[in-house]
């Protein structure tokens, strides 16, 4: 069992996805497994990450750790994979919303200090 895994956490790899704290309205960026702050972050970068199993791996964290369905982090991650997959031009409107989340969270002070 990986060290950052409890035995009631329920993985399909390597990121743990404790059900306690699913659906939680306060993530805090300490709370954020470093793969999925990584991946987090670089989606907020001006070359985010191409491969679209990587952006789905941390929609999947965001999801279940954030408000579901309606957390701006996992709403990008699915934007940004579909526009990887279709090729047609991505939401800012749903860019923007993912930007002030991430100050709002606490992964930056500043809406520029991620890109």
């Amino acid at each position: 069992m990986n060290q950052q895994q409890r035995t009631t956490d329920v993985a399909l790899d390597d990121i743990p996805i404790d059900i306690a704290a699913a659906q939680t309205t306060n993530v805090e960026p300490g709370d954020v497994p470093d793969e999925i702050a990584s991946i987090t972050r670089a989606l907020a970068q001006d070359q985010p990450p191409t491969n679209p199993l990587v952006v789905l791996k941390a929609a999947r964290w965001w999801y279940i750790h954030g408000k579901g369905g309606t957390d701006p982090a996992f709403q990008w991650a699915v934007e940004w994979t579909r526009h990887l997959a279709s090729g047609t031009p991505s939401d800012s409107t749903l860019f923007d919303t993912f930007l002030e989340y991430l100050v709002t969270v606490g992964f930056a002070d500043e809406r520029n200090q991620l890109r």
